[in-house]
């Protein structure tokens, strides 16, 4: 990973810039997490299913935690309410990502559906997630950055704007916002790491030596 031949990604390669930005995961980022999961809990068995549902209670408690902190700022300072509209503003997008690419452009979301992994295809989770998020946005009382989010009546379901997928291809390409200063951040830490395992190398020898 350091050497640059192993990638990684992750939606965490966002930064959190603020106090907010805790409370803005919780209920956005583990909310995605839910509406992701759930379904996965009705449609597994055995260990994988015991496990998801475990999964899922650990991210409603984050999910709840972080929109009850977003309350208590929400009644705040005005400085408290704009830094949680601005960590609204960050997160909202990285968010509607997290379901994975649209299904016309997915290469793993009909097979998941009909292996039966997956009871909803991503477009059908992310739609989910919006109609869930506007009515909680509304009781925050922030605004979600979208420009074109409005509710259509004939479908039933809240339209929202087109998806940067070129962002979310940058970040799973380890290309994404923090990535590398991630990489740097690791590769002091196993630099300056480097005589702790040296000296356990060498405490090991001398127990291996004295052994003998």
């Amino acid at each position: 990973l350091i050497e640059g031949r192993q990638k990684y990604s992750s939606i965490f390669n966002y930064p959190t810039l603020s106090f907010a930005d805790v409370g803005v995961i919780g209920w956005l980022v583990d909310g995605a997490a839910i509406c992701n999961q759930v379904p996965l809990c009705r449609s597994s068995y055995g260990p994988y299913g015991r496990a998801m549902i475990r999964i899922c209670k650990e991210e409603s408690f984050h999910q709840r935690q972080g929109y009850e902190l977003l309350m208590t700022m929400m009644r705040g300072t005005p400085a408290q309410r704009e830094m949680v509209q601005d960590a609204v503003n960050r997160w909202w997008w990285p968010s509607l990502m997290m379901f994975g690419p649209p299904d016309d452009r997915s290469p793993n979301s009909a097979q998941s559906m009909a292996w039966k992994i997956k009871r909803h295809s991503n477009d059908e989770l992310r739609q989910r997630f919006v109609d869930m998020s506007v009515p909680q946005a509304e009781a925050l009382g922030v605004t979600l950055p979208d420009p074109e989010l409005r509710w259509n009546g004939e479908r039933g379901h809240w339209d929202f704007g087109p998806i940067d997928w070129s962002e979310l291809q940058r970040v799973i390409s380890g290309d994404g916002p923090c990535n590398a200063l991630r990489i740097e951040n690791r590769a002091r830490a196993d630099a300056e790491g480097a005589w702790v395992r040296e000296a356990a190398a060498a405490h090991a020898g001398r127990r291996q030596e004295a052994g003998r």
